[in-house]
């Protein structure tokens, strides 16, 4: 009797969302290539070949799933078996209240669990054009930083300008080289641990020292790229320095819910934090500090700052280019692309910003893709959770003339009906208002979850 082989799909990138989604294919019972371009070909920003290496910050931002959009996102994705979650919490390191990771333990969860899975094949290539519909199933998820051959052929494909914004990344320094008589630990309301920053004290006329010097420095300049725009959540720090003297005190330098114990009367004008980067704790990242300065002006600069005067900096910032679809006018409902429906488009290169939302990207279209290979309807999760809403932002229609990359968060769920919001005639605000996302989106999930669309076959 012939053995009936199980679907087969193809996922080209080994991002975030490539590996998520094919983790996601792998459990619903596909056998899955997965094809990694390094490191056969490189990218300007990345430095090693492993799967879900994180090339910015090592911060997955908020793990508060009552109070914050992307807690909530985290709660989803590990009910769902995430592995860029599941990873992500078995290399935690200190970040208060959020879920930062030691990345080059979290690559190496990530990439090993892949490998050892017996129905996951590793590919090293580039893959240069868009599949034909002989090829099967593919799921592209070649993140931001798609090659130029691949680019081309899906710009050719959609007859769509290529979309661009800058993406900017911060500065890591040795925390030996930190000054500690000058710096503390702390995090600000003494979340988490509450020691789990460092911070550096800026006063009135070393902060006016620090922006003069940042508005005059020279900064890498890309005519290739000219006119392209920033993501407003990831700008560099000199642009941001530029729209006014004190929008760094009132943005990632703000001293608010810290206080320096060698002066706890005097309350610094700015205060510089940096985040643990690594599981030892030798290193820490300049949180806020992505930037696009020359590497000489950066390492002049920034030993301006209180307690970085002697800093040492295991990588100075840099900068490179996101591309991304129109998603709401190119692909449907479930990510698949329009032109090419055997076709699904993942990641940050749907127009989704930010770690967690890449990876939910993924998980996403590896449920759709799973689920469509089984003879199941893709069916797309209630736009009440934050997977749902997350998804409606990047393809609905409606969204196509104004599309721009964004993070998760609670303006982009459906309104909570009024009899949610009060108790009596008080009006619920605040952190009891935005808990009332998760009171609805969670028993959602949950029905969601055990439709035969959704169910793993492990």
């Amino acid at each position: 009797m012939t053995q009936t082989q199980p679907p087969r799909v193809r996922i080209i990138g080994g991002g975030l969302a490539g590996s998520e989604a094919a983790w996601q294919c792998a459990r619903r019972g596909l056998t899955v290539e997965l094809v990694e371009m390094r490191p056969v070909r490189g990218t300007d920003a990345h430095v090693t070949d492993g799967l879900a290496e994180l090339v910015c910050s090592n911060s997955f931002r908020s793990d508060d799933a009552e109070g914050n959009a992307v807690g909530l996102l985290h709660e989803e994705m590990r009910r769902l078996d995430s592995l860029v979650m599941a990873s992500a919490d078995r290399h935690r390191v200190p970040a208060g209240g959020a879920l930062a990771v030691d990345r080059e333990g979290f690559s190496r969860a990530v990439q090993e669990a892949l490998e050892q899975h017996p129905a996951v094949t590793l590919t090293r290539r580039e893959m240069a054009a868009l599949p034909a519909a002989d090829d099967g199933p593919t799921l592209v998820a070649t993140g931001p930083l798609t090659s130029s051959a691949l680019a081309e052929a899906i710009r050719a494909e959609t007859g769509e300008d290529q979309l661009a914004f800058f993406d900017a990344i911060a500065p890591i320094v040795h925390r030996d080289s930190i000054d500690m008589d000058v710096a503390w630990f702390q995090s600000r309301y003494d979340k988490g641990e509450g020691a789990d920053y460092i911070n550096c004290p800026l006063d009135r006329d070393r902060y006016e020292a620090f922006i003069d010097a940042l508005l005059a420095a020279d900064t890498v300049a890309f005519k290739e790229w000219e006119g392209t725009p920033y993501f407003e959540g990831c700008l560099p720090i000199e642009v941001m320095a530029a729209r006014g003297r004190e929008t760094l005190a009132h943005g990632p330098m703000k001293p608010v819910g810290l206080t320096n114990p060698r002066a706890p009367d005097r309350k610094p004008h700015a205060i510089v934090q940096l985040r643990q980067d690594n599981a030892l704790g030798t290193l820490y990242n300049m949180v806020g500090f992505q930037t696009k300065l020359r590497y000489g002006e950066q390492a002049r600069i920034f030993r301006l700052i209180p307690g970085l005067e002697a800093a040492e900096f295991a990588r100075l910032g840099g900068i490179h280019r996101n591309t991304f679809l129109n998603s709401p006018r190119l692909l449907d409902g479930t990510l698949r692309l329009k032109s090419r429906p055997w076709v699904r488009f993942a990641g940050q290169i749907t127009g989704c910003e930010g770690y967690v939302e890449s990876a939910a990207v993924g998980l996403l279209a590896g449920l759709f893709a799973a689920a469509e290979a089984r003879g199941e309807t893709a069916v797309p999760p209630p736009g009440v959770t934050a997977l749902g809403a997350l998804l409606n932002h990047i393809t609905n229609p409606a969204h196509a003339e104004t599309f721009q990359p964004m993070n998760v968060n609670f303006g982009l769920f459906p309104e909570l009906p009024a009899d949610m919001t009060r108790v009596g005639k008080r009006k619920l605000r605040g952190r009891e208002r935005k808990a009332l996302y998760g009171q609805r989106a969670l028993p959602a999930l949950a029905d969601w979850m055990a439709g035969p669309a959704v169910a793993a076959a492990e």
